[in-house]
C-alpha cells in the first residue's frame, strides 16, 4: 500500500483552493407587488438606497423614492405598461445618473440624457449623478462677473451675475421664454454654455425653440433637455436635475454654464402627482411637505466656485408661471425666497406695448451693481429711481397734466422717453457697449426735444452712424468697461454729431404739425358771402 503523506495532500488541496474561481453572482432581487400610474411597489429589496436605479424587465428602469419597512415605492421611467405584478426587480447599486460632456453640445436630449434629435448616439463615457450636494460655503466666491442678457432693461436695472439664481416670473404669454431665448442668442461667440430645460411644454413649442436657436446660430453652445407634456410625471420630475447635472460638468471643468428651467411650476405639479401616488401626506394646495426642499436643493447647486476649484460657474434662471399675477401663491413665494432676485413680467405692460414687459418696481437683483461692468453702473445708476418716480407721477397725471408745474411735466416727459428706449424687439439682443451708449444718451437729455414716437427711430439710426463714423468709441467702451473723461468726451462729440444729422432728416413733429394746422385753417376759411 502506497504511503499517503499528509503534507502532500495538504499541498494539493491548497493549490486546488487557490485556483478555485467562484462563478456564482449574487443579485439582490425583489418582486413587484403592484403597479399603476407610473408607480411600482416592490417587495424584497431590503438594502436598497434612496434614489437608486432599479432594473425592471423589458429595459424599464425606476428610481427608488419611498423606502418603507416592508416595501419600496419606485417611480418608473419609460413605458410602465410592460411591467406586471410578480415581475423580478434587480438592484443596480448605482444612483441615478445622466451622460455629460462636450459631446452634448448642440444636442436635444430627454430627461435620461438619450438623444431625441435624430443625430445619432452621444459619444461620451462620463456620467454625473442626478442628485449631488451643492458646493459648500468655503467652496464658493461672491458673484462678480456679469451674464449679459443683451436686454437693456435687465442688464441696466436687474443685472444677473455668474453663479447667481435669478427667477423669471409672470403670467402665461408675457414673454418669459422670449427673455431666455434672447439671453441664449446673446452668448454667441462667448464663453457661456446654455442648457435649456423644457418641463411639461408642448412638443411643438420645444421644436419651435430649437428651430429659433438653430436659425440664430445659438445651438452650437446650447443643450436642450426636453421633458414634454406628453411624457410621464417622473420624466418631468427628473428633467431639471438632469439639466443641472449636465451644467455641473462644465462648472467643475473651469467653465461657465447657465441653466434655464422652463418652468418650475409644472415641475412642482409633476412632483405633487408622484408624491400623491406614493401616498405621501399632502400639505398646502395638496403639494407634499418637501416641495420647498425639492426646488432649494436644485437651485442651490448654482454657484461661482473659488479659484482653487477652478473658478467655474453655474448660473440658474428658473421660470415660474403665475395665475392672474398672483406672486403670493405657494410655489411663487417658495422660489422667490430661494433665488437672489426676480424679473417680474406684467401682462398689462405687455398688452400696452412695453416689451420686454419688465415691471421695474417688483423686479430686483440682490447681487446689484456687483454683476455689472463699471460703465453700465456709471450710466444706469439713477435709471431705476427715475422710472419709479415716473410711475408714481404717471398715476397722478392721468387725471390731466394742465395743472402740473414745469418740473413735473419735464419729469413725465423724461420718463416716457426712458420707457420708450428700454423697449426692444425679440431675438435682437444688444451688445453691452451699445446699451451703455443709448442709456447715456437718454440720461444726458439727448432725447428730451424729440417726440416720444421718434425715440426708437433715434436709437435704430444711432448705432450704424456711430459704428461708421466713431467705431473706436464702441471698442473703447467694450475694452475699458468704464466711462473715463476721454470716452465721455468722445461719446458727447459722437452724440452731438448724430443729433444734428437726425434733426436734419427728421424735422421736429411740432413744426410739421404747425405747418399742417396753418394749411388746414387756410382751407377751412369760409368763402365771402354773396350779396
Amino acid at each position: 500500500m502506497a504511503n499517503i503523506k499528509a503534507d502532500e495532500i495538504t499541498k494539493i488541496l491548497r493549490e486546488q483552493i487557490e485556483n478555485y474561481q467562484q462563478t456564482l453572482a449574487v443579485d439582490e432581487v425583489g418582486s413587484v407587488i403592484s403597479v399603476g400610474d407610473g408607480i411600482a411597489r416592490v417587495h424584497g429589496l431590503d438594502k436598497c438606497m434612496a434614489g437608486e436605479m432599479l432594473a425592471f424587465p423589458n429595459d424599464v428602469f425606476g428610481i427608488a423614492l419611498n423606502l418603507e419597512e416592508d416595501q419600496v415605492g419606485v417611480v418608473l421611467l419609460g413605458d410602465y405598461t410592460k411591467i406586471e405584478e410578480g415581475d423580478i426587480v434587480k438592484r443596480t447599486n448605482k444612483i441615478m445618473s445622466v451622460p455629460v460632456g462636450d459631446a452634448m453640445l448642440g444636442r436635444v436630449v430627454d430627461a435620461l440624457g438619450n438623444p431625441v434629435d435624430d443625430k445619432g448616439p452621444i459619444q461620451t463615457d462620463k456620467r454625473n449623478a442626478l442628485e449631488r450636494l451643492a458646493p459648500g460655503v468655503i467652496d464658493r466666491q461672491p458673484v462678480r462677473e456679469p451674464v449679459q442678457t443683451g436686454i437693456k432693461s435687465i442688464d441696466a436695472m436687474i443685472p444677473i451675475g455668474r453663479g447667481q439664481r435669478e427667477l423669471i416670473i409672470g403670467d402665461r404669454q408675457t414673454g418669459k421664454t422670449a427673455i431666455i431665448l434672447d439671453t441664449i442668442i446673446n452668448q454667441r461667440g462667448g464663453d457661456m454654455i446654455c442648457i435649456y430645460c423644457a418641463i411639461g411644454q408642448k412638443r411643438s413649442t420645444i421644436a419651435q425653440i430649437v428651430k429659433i436657436l438653430t436659425d440664430n446660430g445659438a445651438m452650437e453652445h446650447s443643450i436642450v433637455v426636453a421633458a414634454s407634456a406628453s411624457e410621464s410625471a417622473s420624466m418631468q420630475y427628473i428633467a431639471p436635475f438632469a439639466a443641472c447635472a449636465i451644467g455641473e460638468y462644465f462648472r467643475d471643468t473651469k467653465r461657465h454654464a447657465v441653466c434655464f428651467y422652463d418652468d418650475l411650476s409644472k415641475h412642482a405639479q409633476a412632483y405633487r402627482e408622484i408624491s400623491l401616488l406614493l401616498r405621501r401626506p399632502p400639505g398646502r394646495e395638496a403639494f407634499p411637505g418637501d416641495v420647498f426642499f425639492l426646488h432649494s436643493r436644485l437651485l442651490e447647486r448654482a454657484a461661482k466656485l473659488n479659484d482653487e476649484l477652478g473658478a467655474g460657474s453655474l448660473t440658474a434662471l428658473p421660470v415660474i408661471e403665475t395665475q392672474a399675477g398672483d406672486i403670493s401663491a405657494y410655489i411663487p413665494t417658495n422660489v422667490i425666497s430661494i433665488t437672489d432676485g426676480q424679473i417680474y413680467l406684467e401682462a398689462d405692460l405687455f398688452n400696452s406695448g412695453v416689451r420686454p414687459a419688465v415691471n421695474v418696481g417688483l423686479s430686483v437683483s440682490r447681487v446689484g451693481g456687483n454683476a455689472q461692468i463699471k460703465a453700465m453702473r456709471q450710466v444706469a445708476g439713477t435709471l431705476r429711481l427715475d422710472l419709479a418716480q415716473y410711475r408714481d407721477l404717471a398715476a397722478f397725471a392721468q387725471f390731466g397734466t394742465e395743472q402740473l408745474d414745469k418740473a413735473t411735466q419735464a419729469q413725465l416727459a423724461r420718463g416716457q422717453r426712458l420707457v420708450e428706449i428700454l423697449k426692444q424687439d425679440q431675438y435682437q439682443p444688444l451688445p453691452v457697449e451699445k446699451q451703455v451708449l443709448i442709456i447715456y444718451a437718454a440720461a444726458n437729455r439727448y432725447l428730451e426735444d424729440l417726440e416720444v414716437s421718434q425715440c426708437r427711430q433715434f436709437e435704430l439710426e444711432m448705432y450704424p452712424f456711430i459704428e461708421t463714423n466713431y467705431g473706436g468709441l464702441l471698442k473703447s467702451i467694450r475694452e475699458k468697461k468704464a466711462f473715463d473723461d476721454e470716452i465721455r468726451a468722445e461719446a458727447k462729440k459722437a452724440l452731438d454729431a448724430f443729433k444734428e444729422t437726425f434733426r436734419a432728416s427728421h424735422p421736429a413733429k411740432a413744426e410739421a404739425d404747425a405747418g399742417a394746422k396753418k394749411e388746414a385753417s387756410a382751407a377751412a376759411k369760409p368763402a365771402p358771402a354773396a350779396h
